[in-house]
């Protein structure tokens, strides 16, 4: 499920990523009746973002699964993410120690307005043998 459309630019050494996402009918959590996406999957766009983060910052091969371990401070001031308005994701890494992240998170419209924020915290093992310890197999 992947709900990003990509990646305006990834800053490694100011520890900052920004995406953008295109609201139409075609996306996973559009509601047809709304015409749009609730914005609680704001939280889900930042997640998505922040996995793009960890994907350079470690210079994987492949993707590896992340953990989102939950958020602070959900603030938004819509209740939607309008169809046909493209959206841009902003996270920066406020936190790094060993597998475990924290990153301050940004949704802006169009005009540039913030319109929902979160810290956002993370999980990703550097060992496969974790991975599979939680019952994920850690084969690519």
């Amino acid at each position: 499920m992947i709900l990003l459309d990509d990646i305006i630019k990834v800053d490694l050494e100011n520890k900052y990523i920004t995406t953008y996402f295109h609201v139409d009918d075609k996306k996973m959590f559009y509601d047809k009746t709304l015409k749009g996406i609730p914005s609680i999957c704001g939280i889900e766009f930042m997640a998505q973002t922040i996995g793009c983060y960890a994907f350079y910052a470690k210079e994987e091969e492949t993707p590896r699964i992340g953990f989102l371990l939950g958020s602070r401070l959900y603030n938004n001031s819509i209740d939607l993410f309008k169809e046909g308005e493209t959206y841009t994701v902003k996270a920066v890494e406020a936190y790094y120690d060993n597998e475990i992240s924290a990153f301050d998170c940004f949704i802006y419209d169009k005009l540039e307005e913030e319109v929902a924020s979160a810290t956002i915290n993370v999980y990703q093992s550097d060992d496969d043998k974790n991975m599979e310890f939680i019952g994920i197999n850690g084969e690519k």
